[in-house]
């Protein structure tokens, strides 16, 4: 088996196969099938390159967070917002991202969260897709994926993974999960606890932390997952007829906020097309 057909997980992949708490009615397998099976063709090549305005605040603030601590004597000037801002050429954006990335920024300015921690690890955002992670146990085998924004050491000396939001993000306690999982691998001499934080409404999540026992569990949910997941898209390489047996619909209202409701014959609500003069 080559390393692309080895199968693997990621916080990401857990959310599409697996709908958060309560959200059952607004979870979709479709989206995973576009997503995961059908990402290289040019319809849905298209669609998944276009970036929201939600995404791209979630990126510039992450990036801005970084430039602060690489610049850290912008965190000590009265104009440091104004560099940052210029720093992400943050003028190129549209109106609604540029306010609201500068409101992040200025409250970021006020309190910095990480100031005085020992980060061990702070990323832009934009690195890409992260080395996998080899996880190799006696009755699965899979390749992880942990993209961390921040880590830093507690005073306790524990390990902190820090995961910034931005909007109305729901702190999904899976992701912290995967984190922790990932942890003990990348970091195994030393404990692990994780944490959200929203930069535009300056909110802090619970500290999550879990026993050896309960991450033994996380792993082979993660496991399963990995493999259900290589099984529907070796299915689907074999009878990419059936994609709406593999991957079923559940249309509804949420079809309005799917980036592929443009192509899905399922779906309920149609983008209105432009007019071409």
């Amino acid at each position: 088996m080559s390393i692309s057909e080895r199968p693997f997980a990621s916080y990401h992949l857990w959310s599409l196969v697996a709908p958060a708490a309560g959200q059952q009615h607004l979870h979709c397998q479709m989206r995973r099938g576009f997503i995961k099976a059908r990402q290289h063709e040019p319809q849905v090549q298209a669609l998944l390159a276009k970036v929201t305005a939600p995404q791209r605040i979630g990126l510039l603030a992450q990036k801005g967070i970084y430039e602060f601590h690489h610049n850290r004597h912008l965190l000590n000037q009265s104009d440091g917002v104004q560099k940052v801002a210029e720093l992400l050429k943050l003028a190129h954006s549209c109106e609604e991202v540029q306010q609201r990335v500068l409101q992040i920024l200025t409250k970021y300015h006020d309190e910095p969260l990480l100031s005085g921690k020992r980060v061990i690890l702070l990323t832009r955002g934009d690195e890409g897709f992260p080395k996998p992670i080899w996880v190799e146990q006696k009755h699965y085998s899979f390749r992880l994926y942990a993209t961390m924004d921040c880590v830093f050491i507690e005073s306790t000396g524990a390990l902190h993974i820090l995961d910034f939001k931005t909007g109305k993000s729901t702190f999904d306690r899976r992701q912290a999960l995967v984190y922790l999982v990932a942890a003990r691998y990348l970091y195994p001499r030393q404990k692990a606890v994780a944490s959200f934080y929203n930069l535009e409404f300056c909110k802090k999540s619970d500290l999550i932390s879990v026993t050896r026992g309960e991450l033994d569990f996380v792993e082979f949910e993660l496991a399963s997952i990995a493999q259900k997941h290589q099984e529907d898209l070796q299915k689907y390489q074999q009878q990419n007829h059936k994609f709406s047996q593999i991957f079923p619909p559940n249309p509804g209202y949420h079809c309005k906020f799917c980036p592929f409701n443009s192509i899905c014959e399922f779906s309920t609500f149609k983008a209105p097309q432009k007019v071409q003069h």
